[in-house]
């Protein structure tokens, strides 16, 4: 039972100090414009990287997954609207799934 507490501990602390850190480092603003357009795309891979996974893994097949994942990327550039993405994407992957039983 203690170990539980000990767990809690060590992820409070892991989390306080990630965000405590950068204040206490970095008082001055970044003048620095590789390092400014780094920090500007971080959450969007980390988005990504979350993201990404997650949509070829939700189906059956991993097939499925990946045909949805580049139609919807498909459909995106064409600047449809989030819920037709989403449409096609399902409607891709239901077809696709019925197709590879």
């Amino acid at each position: 039972m203690t170990k539980i507490y000990i767990y809690i501990l060590v992820a409070a602390l892991v989390s306080t100090f990630i965000r405590v850190l950068p204040v206490t480092v970095f008082r001055k603003p970044i003048k620095n414009r590789f390092i400014r357009s780094f920090l500007y795309y971080v959450p969007y891979v980390t988005l990504a990287v979350m993201t990404f996974p997650a949509i070829v893994n939700a189906t059956q097949s991993k097939i499925s997954g990946i045909l949805a994942l580049v139609t919807g990327t498909i459909a995106a550039w064409f600047n449809m609207s989030l819920f037709k993405v989403a449409c096609i994407c399902c409607a891709v992957v239901l077809i696709s799934e019925f197709a590879l039983v």
